[in-house]
């Protein structure tokens, strides 16, 4: 089945690398009109803006994503330009690992901020309009570490985890007006954040993996797809987990 999204108007938080921009770049090879963030380097932005097919398609938004202000303007901004919102993508994220008897309290709230409550900001811009059109879909992107843990990780974790509470009370507050809110919970994918973990580490992963091998960006883009899609219509409360069976 192929997955049609060209009704859709999608926003992606942390859209120009790794698994932000497999989903941005899958959305629009679907039909979708897609906004993206992004954080510094604006020549990346736009040169991803030009290859989505320019202006018409594509949009581009500086912000930070543990700020309040840059989620409402975000949002507003898709609004302004193309009328509706009926899709968000909440992956922006960083980790600041560590184990915890050496991690200080910054490195804590830095992740919270912006994978947590970050998500919290950008949903609640987005929660007014998907209302009032009585249509919506949200994805916020956990982790297998959300559900299993991880030791180095106990805030990227914390955060991971509360993205799941966190969406499935979303699910419950908006169905009733036709809004769907569901998980996708990566396991490890093969970004720049796995680049250098080294052969033995990543083989070490692998032997943890039933299906025998790392993720690829792809693999979440298209579940991620398919929970924006008409095809998950009665899909919401849901954690999809794409991890080769690790966290089985």
């Amino acid at each position: 089945m192929t997955l049609d999204l060209s009704d859709k108007t999608v926003l992606v938080t942390g859209g120009t690398r790794g698994i932000g921009r497999a989903i941005v770049e899958a959305a629009s090879a679907a039909g979708a009109t897609v906004a993206f963030t992004y954080r510094a380097s604006s020549d990346t932005a736009d040169q991803l803006v030009a290859d989505l097919g320019g202006p018409d398609r594509a949009l581009a938004i500086q912000a930070d994503a543990a700020s309040a202000d840059d989620a409402t303007a975000a949002v507003e901004a898709v609004v302004a330009k193309w009328g509706r919102i009926d899709g968000l993508v909440v992956n922006a994220g960083i980790t600041r690992d560590g184990l915890m008897i050496r991690m200080d309290a910054q490195a804590w709230q830095d992740v919270i901020d912006t994978n947590l409550t970050g998500a919290f900001h950008v949903a609640k811009a987005a929660y007014r309009p998907m209302m009032k059109q009585r249509a919506g879909s949200i994805v916020t992107i956990s982790s297998v570490v959300g559900v299993m843990g991880n030791a180095g990780q106990a805030n990227y974790a914390a955060s991971k985890a509360g993205l799941i509470g966190f969406t499935k009370s979303l699910a419950r507050e908006l169905g009733g007006r036709g809004v769907r809110a569901n998980v996708v919970a990566p396991g490890y994918i093969a970004t720049d954040m796995t680049a250098d973990l080294g052969d033995a580490a990543a083989d070490g992963l692998k032997g943890q993996i039933p299906l025998g091998r790392l993720g690829e960006p792809g693999d979440i883009a298209a579940a991620v797809l398919f929970l924006l899609s008409d095809a998950a219509a009665y899909v919401t409360g849901h954690v999809l987990h794409v991890d080769g069976g690790m966290a089985m």
